[in-house]
Parts: structure tokens; C-alpha cells; sequence
């Protein structure tokens, strides 16, 4: 296998060449970036539409009532958001190792990731309970806040498994790296990752209108009838409906690994530069550098 630094997202970027990169990356790998995300789409969009929700009854149901109902519906969440993360260690293991080795297909990327997903699983939920946290804080200051405490821990978050997949599975040195990378170049992985969901954002909302359009009819009667309000939920259950959202997350899923590793191999660029200018600085304290051979200004 290649070393990590022949990885095509391993530089310094700027915004534009990250944009460049992944573009080129995602045109390049999309067969098999969409047909995983595909199948995640399907299989999730699949399990969620068997949670039937039916609004009345929450409008007639004390607090207690209400609890219990929606506990009919932890195991399937808990089942969606197990396979969410297995799908996005599998992305991110493909994203990682197939451009150092063309031996790592998809499947032998499959079977790596699966190395990832218990620590990354306990990580995890330790950001889920630190996420939660740093919510409250900002919500405490209004939207500004929440929103600023949303986009930090979503780039805390976009370290974790590269970080994981790149310097190994321990935990511990997991969150150490995860927050000197992220606090690194902080600002601009903020920015950075501000635009990524603003972009993501966008065209979610205008894709996802188009796969509504077949259903629109049930959509607007359902809008005009409070009472009927359900309608809109049923949509979801259809099976054109869950292949088209598939469809979509084919789409876009594969963009969440490609960026996390931007973020990452950028900081891990600019940090092995720094590095190596101290190491030469130690190695040759005296060396003549290029500035040195010009007279300074007068003050």
C-alpha cells in the first residue's frame, strides 16, 4: 500500500482546490460511492417507513402516554442509526484506502471498516452526550449559538474516523487528535464546514422537492386538510417514494466522507509541513535563509 501522503486529498488546501478535489474524486469513484450509498438509502428508507406515526393520537395523549408510544419506535431507530454508522465506516474506509491501493475494493474496504466500528461507535456516543452539552450552551444565547454549537460538532465529528482509519483504533488517541486537528486552522475548518452544510442543505431541499413531485397531489390535499395531515407520512411508505429517496442519498452521502477527508488530510498536511520546517531549523540552527541575504528596511 501507498503511504498516506500519496492519498490525492493529502495538501494543503484552499477552498477551491478542496471543492476540486472531491468533485474529481466523486466523478471518478461514483459507480461505487452511489451504489453503497444507494443500498444504505434503501435499507434505511425502508426500515423508517415502517414506523407509522399517526398524528391524532398524540393530540389525545397525556405526557405518559405519549412516552410510551414513542418507545414503540426506539428499537427501529436505534437499528437505523446502527447501520447508519456501519455505512459511513464502510464510505469512509473506501475513501481512504482505495486510492493507496487499487487492491482495496469495496469489499476489502467493507471488511476493514468493520475493524473501526465498536470504538468509533463508543466515540460516538460520547460526542452525542458533549454535542448535547454544547447545544444547551447555545441555546442559551439564542440561534446564533445553537447554530455555531451545530457546526462545531459537526467538525469535530468529520475527524473522527479518518483520524480512526489513518493513525489507528484507539480511542483515546482518537479524541486527542480529533480536537488538536479540529482546533487547528480552527476558523477555517469552521467555515469550511459551514459552506459543505449550507451546500448539502441546498440541494437536499431542491432535490427532494423534485422526488416529491409525483406526490403532490396527496401532498397539498394533506397541507389544505389539517385533519389529514397523515397523508403526508403515507408518502414515505411507498415504494417509489423510498427508491427515489434512496436515489438521492446515493447521491449525496458519498460528499460526507470525501469532505471529513479533506478536513483531515489538509490539517494532517499542514501539520507534517510544520514539522518538517522545525526539523530542519533544529538540524541546521545556523542555516542562511533567503530573507537573510536582503538588507532590511530602515525603520
Amino acid at each position: 500500500m501507498e503511504p498516506i501522503s500519496s492519498h490525492p486529498f493529502y495538501k494543503a488546501h484552499t477552498i477551491d482546490s478542496a471543492m476540486n478535489s472531491i468533485w474529481e474524486f466523486y466523478t471518478r469513484k461514483f459507480i461505487t460511492l452511489f451504489l453503497v450509498s444507494f443500498i444504505m438509502g434503501l435499507i434505511i428508507q425502508y426500515i423508517t417507513s415502517l414506523i407509522r406515526i399517526e398524528i391524532g393520537d398524540y393530540q389525545t395523549l397525556n405526557f405518559e402516554e405519549m412516552m410510551l408510544k414513542i418507545r414503540e419506535f426506539m428499537w427501529p431507530m436505534i437499528i437505523v442509526s446502527v447501520l447508519s454508522l456501519i455505512f459511513t465506516a464502510i464510505l469512509h474506509s473506501y475513501v481512504i484506502f482505495n486510492p493507496l491501493d487499487s487492491e482495496n475494493n469495496i469489499f476489502r474496504c467493507i471488511l476493514k471498516s468493520f475493524r473501526y466500528i465498536i470504538p468509533y461507535l463508543l466515540i460516538m456516543i460520547m460526542l452525542a452526550v458533549a454535542g448535547s452539552f454544547a447545544l444547551f450552551l447555545g441555546l442559551l444565547v439564542v440561534v446564533i449559538g445553537a447554530l455555531f454549537a451545530g457546526i462545531y460538532i459537526m467538525t469535530i465529528y468529520l475527524f473522527i474516523l479518518p483520524i480512526m482509519m489513518v493513525e489507528g483504533p484507539n480511542i483515546a488517541n482518537t479524541i486527542v487528535r480529533t480536537m488538536k486537528l479540529a482546533h487547528r486552522g480552527f476558523w477555517s475548518n469552521i467555515g469550511w464546514t459551514a459552506v459543505f452544510v449550507i451546500i448539502i442543505l441546498v440541494v437536499t431541499m431542491i432535490m427532494s422537492g423534485l422526488i416529491l413531485l409525483p406526490f403532490t397531489g396527496s401532498f397539498f390535499s394533506a397541507v389544505k386538510n389539517p385533519e389529514a395531515a397523515t397523508a403526508v407520512l403515507n408518502i414515505t411508505s411507498r415504494p417509489l417514494y423510498i427508491i427515489l429517496s434512496a436515489a438521492l442519498n446515493g447521491l449525496t452521502m458519498p460528499l460526507l466522507p470525501m469532505f471529513a477527508c479533506i478536513l483531515y488530510f489538509n490539517g494532517r498536511a499542514r501539520e507534517d509541513e510544520q514539522f518538517s520546517n522545525k526539523s530542519v531549523e533544529n538540524e541546521y540552527p545556523g542555516k542562511v535563509r533567503v530573507e537573510d541575504l536582503y538588507a532590511k528596511p530602515l525603520p
